[in-house]
């Protein structure tokens, strides 16, 4: 009889250690013991033949399922206890007692709502915050709220300008360790998280599971206000602000304030002409890192977003949301001066500033003032020559990237934006815009010298310089001035010579495409 000691009760000696009841009998001897006084005895007593314990010295097996181990461990003095349910083996019985309760407290903690299990009861208590939405911790410069005193400290470091973390290959300084921890694989190149649909690699796991509600369609997170859903948290939290209009990050430059902390550093880079983030393909630096991912986009022709009304594909998502509402007709900016709607919120900003007369970007060289950054970078152009984007067809370089694509049509010959009211269409969704203004009759842009309204922007801008005698294109060849740089540049066309518009059924070439479509008429009347 090898084992000795056999449960008094099955089912409730299972339960009994956790309980706290330890009591097992011998079935040679009927000898009841508890678990710790039994041990203590049995170390104290010197095993003989003739003991009436002789049969049950290799093992005991008590109802805890704790096994001592063999009758060689006890002779040497080793009491070793294996708990049969979790693995943890320690040398005395108030070890092992104490690490089951310790093990049952653990499996105790765990949130009912998601099943997530905590190693402790503080963290479960602040993993439920995420599902109450409670946020005790609040900031006194901005009143933002928080449900963890940690999230509360690193914020508060926002407004102090602390940033502790610093990275030692370029320097750059950041307000949390794991900042610093992504910003450190822009250097090494590392992209440790892999979508198993596309194969597509990201720098964080946050990024992945982003990505993939691209494949699953998933948008999670609802605003309250219109409706519209997100596929981020923080994408909700920003959209937010539009209802509000809160602009809780300041620039101490310029005072302009923005919605997002990581908005205003971009906007410092203007003050600072920071522009960390350099292309290796050709060397151009960018503000931010999103906007070198999507540069690069050019050199590898890469278009990872597709429309599944047109199939007409895009660099970045956000374009695609910006096409499909070519579709759709969804405008959800309104301005409040005019009752206009625009598809992106920055259309609108633009707009707000034909009401404000607000320039806030002025040119170093020449002193002219923009409504937007981007007008104020390709005007600058202007003054260092540069035309980084070029026709892989014909060779014509460019200031902007979309005069590139708008470019590119005349070769492809692609009209992708048509008018519902005749039929016509257009390569510009800007134009058609235009055009419907035929239709409707609108003039949106009023000269405030003389009341003359007009349906662009841009007319109005040309027209205020008949008032003011602004001549701001001027070429370098004879001085000769002009009241737009398309002007100039047809100007310019008489000193080289060139003439970029030609006739397919003749040959002959033209300096501007008005003489191009004037000939045209030509060919047209003799087939008639």
């Amino acid at each position: 009889m090898r084992n000795a000691l056999s449960r008094s009760s099955t089912p409730n000696n299972y339960k009994s250690i956790h309980d706290g009841m330890r009591s097992s009998s011998c079935n040679e001897t009927g000898h009841n013991v508890d678990q710790d006084s039994y041990l203590v005895k049995q170390q104290g007593h010197p095993f003989s033949d003739n003991s009436k314990h002789h049969k049950c010295r290799n093992m005991f097996c008590q109802s805890s399922k704790l096994t001592i181990n063999t009758y060689k461990s006890m002779d040497i003095g080793e009491k070793a206890y294996n708990c049969y349910y979790y693995g943890k083996v320690v040398n005395q019985s108030s070890k092992l007692i104490q690490q089951q309760i310790i093990q049952s407290k653990r499996k105790h903690c765990k949130c009912h709502t998601c099943g997530k299990v905590f190693s402790n009861s503080p963290n479960r208590s602040r993993h439920r915050k995420v599902h109450t939405g409670r946020k005790q911790f609040k900031c006194t410069a901005c009143g933002q709220t928080f449900n963890q005193s940690s999230y509360l400290t690193e914020h508060l470091g926002m407004h102090a300008g602390e940033r502790p973390y610093k990275c030692t290959a370029c320097g750059k300084a950041f307000k949390r360790s794991s900042d610093l921890t992504e910003h450190q694989r822009v250097h090494t190149g590392e992209r440790p998280y892999k979508c198993a649909s596309c194969g597509k690699a990201f720098k964080q796991s946050s990024a992945l599971t982003e990505h993939q509600r691209i494949h699953t369609g998933e948008r999670p997170y609802k605003c309250t206000a219109c409706g519209k859903t997100f596929k981020r948290s923080s994408t909700l939290t920003q959209h937010h602000r539009i209802h509000t209009g809160e602009r809780l990050y300041k620039c101490t430059a310029c005072g302009k304030a923005f919605k997002r902390s990581s908005t205003l550093t971009e906007h410092h880079r203007i003050h600072t002409r920071e522009r960390p983030y350099k292309c290796t393909d050709c060397g151009k630096a960018f503000i931010n890192y999103l906007f070198l991912t999507r540069h690069k986009r050019i050199h590898s022709g890469e278009r990872p977003y597709k429309c599944p009304e047109c199939d007409k594909a895009f660099i970045y998502y956000s374009l695609l949301t910006l096409h499909q509402r070519i579709h759709t007709g969804e405008r959800p900016y309104k301005c409040t001066a005019c009752g206009k709607a625009f598809i992106r919120y920055y259309f609108l900003t633009r707009h707000q500033r034909i009401h404000t007369g607000e320039r806030p970007y002025e040119c170093t060289a020449c002193g002219k003032a923009f409504k937007q950054s981007s007008d104020l970078t390709q005007h600058q152009r202007i003054h260092t020559g540069e035309r980084p984007y070029k026709c892989t067809e014909c060779g014509k370089a460019f200031i902007r990237s979309y005069v590139l694509t708008r470019h590119l049509r005349i070769h492809t010959g692609e009209r992708p934006y048509k008018c519902t009211a005749c039929g016509k269409a257009f390569k510009e969704i800007s134009t058609l815009t235009q055009h419907q203004r035929i239709h409707t009759g609108e003039r949106p842009y009023k000269c405030t010298a003389c009341d003359k309204a007009f349906k662009k922007s841009s007319d109005l801008t040309q027209h205020q310089r008949i008032h003011t005698r602004e001549r701001p294109s001027k070429c370098t060849d004879c001085g000769k001035a002009f009241i737009n740089y398309s002007l100039l540049t047809q100007h310019h066309r008489i000193h080289t010579g060139e003439r970029p518009y030609k006739c397919t059924a003749c040959g002959k070439a033209f300096s501007q495409s008005s003489g191009l479509s004037r000939h045209q008429r030509v060919h047209a009347a003799e087939k008639c």
